[in-house]
């Protein structure tokens, strides 16, 4: 048999697609980052809005993606769509941003989520159990169960699109009739509801002091208005845009979807939409299990934990973590099946190493899984990844925001051309979406210029080593 092929081979179904959709999507966020969220906006009301911001955003992103989808149906999914509309160099500008950090570091930060909640259960992988040093840098048990995480989910795909199809299927049904079943028992089982009590802060948006740039656990409530609260609520959405983001990553394994055209964007809307939904419903739960102290600051900042421990009193927290275990193994198998296809698309335009244009005798692109897992192991070992959340949220939506707009200058430049599907409430929808996206990332840049401007700089720097890789291909021509 040869070790290597050269096509892919289209085996997955809607069903498939919509389970790597939803699956890629949920991960840790959900059950952690509405803290952040009520420490900034102070409001039950507010709680719900920013997710329900956030979920008419990623739809309406979701539904305008399919007909780039419908039009492009090949490998590489947003880093073909950017280089059809504008250039090569905004396809690269985001294949460099997705290899540098959206997708490695965010692999990373769910592996060592993963890490985080195993700990419960087993005590020997937590992240105070030090292992040894490299050189003056302290290596965890976590760390290395994160690591451990992503070589093991990187073998598995290696060997073909079926294993990684069978596990996303699997665990991605598994959570979500677990966050079903969770909130049906925040509802039907909870003692004490503190639904009424809650929702009397309507939407009067507060928000706690700080010190030191960190909110102070016993201090006052400020209420806040204008372009505070605007400000607030692109701070808040750090959180529920990284909760809801990776829905994208279906469009990079076209190549592999059966009748592309046609299930690629039938599966955005499916799985966006869902579990957007299941997100304003998790929500909702925890307004009814937690007063909104509680839910600013829970035990150990796991707000998920805390409404768990009320419901099922000492055994919550050990459900939780069982949950969060589960989400975040069948997250990152998404995340990482799909994130190769974007290196190997742009080796095949010799934009990145040349290795990672060949497809294995799997039909696979061995070498590009294993070169997003080296990344994203050294991420895991930096112990700054979290620190990366501003920055992965703002080059995100400044990408979304890119591909959007690259609708209507492909409306423009090939009007002519096959559309099996057209962006939903074209021009008016995505318009809205496209100065939704300006807005959040220009108060994200005012409001947390530090970690969003050296997102900002990662993907400039990929300007320079464009022009250098495409010298070294003239150089070579020219010999």
């Amino acid at each position: 048999m040869s070790e290597q092929t050269t096509a892919f081979k289209p085996s997955l179904r809607l069903i498939d697609a919509t389970m790597i959709v939803a699956g890629s999507m949920i991960g840790s966020g959900i059950f952690i980052v509405s803290t952040d969220i009520v420490r900034n906006v102070g409001s039950a009301g507010w709680l719900i809005m920013v997710w329900v911001i956030t979920g008419f955003m990623t739809v309406i992103a979701a539904v305008s993606y399919g007909e780039l989808s419908g039009m492009f149906p090949r490998a590489g999914g947003q880093y073909v769509f950017l280089r059809e509309a504008f250039n090569p160099l905004a396809g690269f500008l985001y294949g460099w941003s997705s290899f540098t950090v959206i997708q490695t570091a965010t692999i990373a930060a769910v592996a060592v989520a993963f890490s985080r909640f195993t700990a419960y259960l087993i005590p020997q992988v937590g992240e105070d159990v030090l292992m040894f040093k490299i050189f003056a840098l302290p290596v965890s048990a976590a760390q290395l169960l994160a690591i451990a995480m992503i070589l093991f989910l990187t073998y598995t795909n290696t060997k073909g699109i079926k294993g990684g199809k069978i596990i996303q299927t699997t665990f991605t049904t598994v959570k979500l009739f677990s966050l079903f079943g969770l909130i049906i028992a925040g509802f039907l089982f909870v003692q004490n509801s503190f639904w009424d009590q809650n929702w009397l802060t309507g939407f009067h948006a507060t928000q706690l002091e700080k010190v030191g740039g960190n909110f102070v656990k016993d201090g006052q409530w400020f209420s806040i208005g204008g372009t505070v609260l605007i400000g607030a609520i692109a701070a808040s959405m750090v959180g529920s845009l990284f909760s809801s983001d990776a829905w994208n990553n279906v469009t990079f394994i076209a190549s592999e979807i059966k009748n592309p055209k046609k299930n690629i964007g039938l599966s955005l809307f499916l799985g966006t939409f869902i579990v957007c939904a299941v997100y304003i419903c998790t929500n909702l739960m925890y307004l009814n299990v937690l007063p909104l102290n509680e839910i600013a600051f829970p035990g150990g900042e796991r707000v998920a934990v805390a409404a768990s421990s009320s419901i099922f009193g000492n055994a919550g927290a050990m459900i939780i973590a069982v949950m969060i275990m589960i989400s975040t193994f069948g997250c990152n198998n998404g995340l990482i099946l799909a994130g190769a296809r974007v290196y190997y698309t742009m080796a095949c335009d010799r934009l990145f190493f040349k290795n990672a244009a060949k497809l294995n005798k799997f039909s696979v692109p061995g070498w590009a899984l294993w070169a997003q897992a080296v990344v994203s192991c050294i991420l895991c070992l930096s112990g700054g990844y979290n620190d990366l959340l501003d920055m992965i949220a703002f080059v995100v939506v400044i990408f979304y925001v890119l591909t959007i707009v690259g609708i209507f200058v492909l409306r423009f430049k090939r009007p002519d051309a096959d559309r099996p599907y057209k962006a939903f409430g074209y021009p008016f929808i995505p318009a809205l979406y496209i100065l939704m996206g300006i807005i959040f990332c220009v108060f994200l840049v005012i409001f947390k210029p530090l970690y969003t401007l050296w997102g900002l700089a990662i993907v400039l720097t990929g300007i320079p080593v464009y022009f250098i890789t495409i010298s070294g291909h003239r150089k070579k021509q020219i010999r």
